[in-house]
């Protein structure tokens, strides 16, 4: 079978192919590729190219097949698996194999694997690692966020605090704590808020910082101080770009005792050492936001870590029980993804979406990989609509939800764009 794929050849080398598929083994599945989000993680490995941890070294020879957020169809099982899985069954899928200790996995490993392709083979591991996810929702994309929500969620459970004269940790953020999510306006950031909200481990206050007001205000309309309330949550966002010390007016949100959790979501060093100034005692700082460089790096008190018990962890991803977890709330109403979503685009738009990703404002890029479409932002639909037909009705249909991408613009999309 041929597919359509973007493949990664080198450092900021990606091509969009097609090329044949081989025959799957016994202990493999083909699928469908319905859609895709594009992560930041994608264009880390696209700019470093086989120097990046979990890409190849001789993908020049055997290129890689990028994404890792991705949803789809299973088209056929290999024997196997035949008492598992079955065609025609929606999946998504736990990247983050950790097979025998290597760091590869899928998007950034395999030849035959990742989310910008229209088919796909799922290997062995995958399923035998129990990362293959049946997914049961309506909207594929959900099946996409499924995987960055996960990061999510990962990072909540990993944070913990320490028990007086006990050496037991006890894992996730403080129950009834104070909560800051520094740098939280992106994409992320508001799944984050999200998560907090309605997560059964509830902060009682919540603080969003970022410096850009356009975003927090577009935070705040979706995530709003009310459903926050209604949760027993106290909602606060703040743009620090208008204090002279932020630490000091953080601090005073909360008594100036402190935060008992921070997230980090934006690899800068003033504000990792911001948040290391707002720690209160036994606070733990989550530094979420992967950066680029290997040699970042930021001040930290070590005399607090001495006698006020501050400590620092970091996350790169979830596991499977995450990525549950993110399936099931979102199942059930409790977490809603949509609002990471500013720009939808087709396999066309993959290639320049990775390598130019940070400098494309707003939040998260889905791809939908059997179909043609330049990266178009939501805010734009109606502009575009006005000699555009779909893009006049995609932008009825968002505008119906509040401006948030949703099942019915994608079904929308999926039936009436053009096939790549």
């Amino acid at each position: 079978m041929k597919t359509k794929a973007v493949r990664l050849y080198g450092e900021n080398d990606l091509r969009l192919e097609e090329f044949e598929l081989p025959e799957i083994k016994d202990d493999e599945i083909l699928a469908h590729i319905i859609s895709n989000t594009v992560c930041m993680s994608c264009h880390k490995a696209t700019i470093q190219g086989a120097k990046h941890k979990r890409v190849p070294n001789d993908i020049a020879e055997n290129p890689v097949i990028i994404g890792h957020e991705f949803c789809g169809e299973i088209v056929q099982v290999g024997k196997k698996w035949a008492d598992k899985f079955n065609a025609g069954s929606k999946f998504t899928i736990q990247p983050a194999l950790n097979y025998k200790g290597s760091l590869y996995s899928p998007g950034y490993s395999y030849k035959y694997i990742g989310g910008n392709s229209t088919y796909v083979i799922l290997p062995n591991e995958v399923m035998e690692l129990d990362c293959l996810l049946e997914y049961n929702g309506g909207a594929f994309y959900f099946g996409s966020l499924a995987e960055p929500m996960s990061c999510i969620v990962g990072a909540y459970h990993a944070n913990y605090h320490t028990m007086p004269g006990s050496y037991i940790h006890s894992m996730g953020i403080k129950e009834n704590g104070c909560l800051a999510i520094l740098a939280g306006a992106g994409p992320m950031g508001l799944g984050a808020i999200d998560y907090a909200i309605h997560c059964d481990r509830k902060p009682k206050l919540i603080v969003v910082t970022d410096i850009d007001e356009t975003k927090l205000n577009r935070a705040a309309s979706i995530l709003t101080k009310e459903e926050a309330k209604k949760n027993g949550i106290e909602l606060i966002y703040a743009n620090t770009s208008k204090y002279e010390k932020p630490a000091e007016y953080l601090l005073s949100l909360t008594d100036n005792n402190g935060y008992d959790d921070i997230f980090i979501y934006y690899p800068s060093s003033p504000l990792v050492e911001t948040g290391d100034k707002i720690l209160a005692r036994d606070g733990c700082l989550n530094f979420f936001a992967g950066p680029v460089d290997p040699k970042f790096s930021a001040e930290f008190n070590f005399y607090n870590v001495h006698y006020m018990s501050t400590h620092i962890v970091g996350t790169s991803g979830g596991n499977t029980a995450d990525m549950i977890e993110s399936l099931e709330m979102m199942s059930s109403g409790r977490l809603n993804p949509s609002m990471m979503i500013t720009h939808v685009g087709g396999l066309d738009a993959v290639a320049d979406t990775v390598i130019n990703l940070p400098n494309i404002p707003g939040g998260k890029k889905l791809i939908y990989p059997n179909i043609k479409m330049p990266l178009t932002a939501i805010d734009n639909f109606c502009e575009l609509g006005k000699t555009d037909v779909i893009f006049a009705e995609l932008h009825k249909i968002v505008s119906e939800n509040n401006g948030l991408w949703c099942y019915e613009a994608e079904k929308y999309l999926l039936a009436n764009a053009e096939n790549i």
